[in-house]
């Protein structure tokens, strides 16, 4: 059962605040609760809703909007590898099968071990590195199969 702490009350409360209009803090209020169980259940979505005095039909419409909030648990590092054009031209398709077969690493799944998710997204903002991938909120560019090792290890 997810239950809010004083200490997370308190950060959406002061959020909350901030705003004339409470929705205003409805993404912020998704991030702590996220942040802080790692994911968004359908209890935290109705703690959301209710600390903020708004519909929980809002709240889950918003939450499975944006690819950055979780709806199931995922792994302890979540992995989101770009998609887009450059991304897609310069081989994240060919990576997105590296880590399947050297990670058993498939799109929306979850390492046997827990420790790492992958998403594919449409992108990150860094095409200039392209292709590139968030690890939790860490940007890594210009990517090969070899540095995806390199990183891949440092979270393990």
């Amino acid at each position: 059962m997810t239950v809010f702490t004083d200490g997370i009350l308190k950060e959406i409360e002061e959020i909350r605040d901030r705003y004339p209009d409470r929705k205003s803090a409805l993404i912020p209020s998704l991030y702590i609760a996220q942040r802080e169980y790692g994911w968004l259940s359908n209890e935290a979505l109705r703690l959301v809703a209710d600390n903020l005095n708004i519909p929980v039909a809002t709240v889950r419409a918003t939450a499975s909007f944006y690819s950055l909030f979780k709806n199931k648990p995922t792994g302890r590092h979540l992995i989101q590898l770009c998609n887009n054009v450059s991304c897609m031209i310069l081989g994240s398709e060919k990576l997105k099968d590296f880590l399947g077969s050297k990670y058993g690493l498939e799109p929306g799944g979850t390492t046997d071990d827990g420790r790492f998710s992958l998403v594919i997204v449409e992108c990150i903002g860094a095409c200039d590195g392209a292709p590139s991938m968030l690890v939790n909120e860490k940007s890594y560019d210009n990517l090969t199969e070899q540095n995806i090792d390199v990183i891949l290890g440092k979270y393990r």
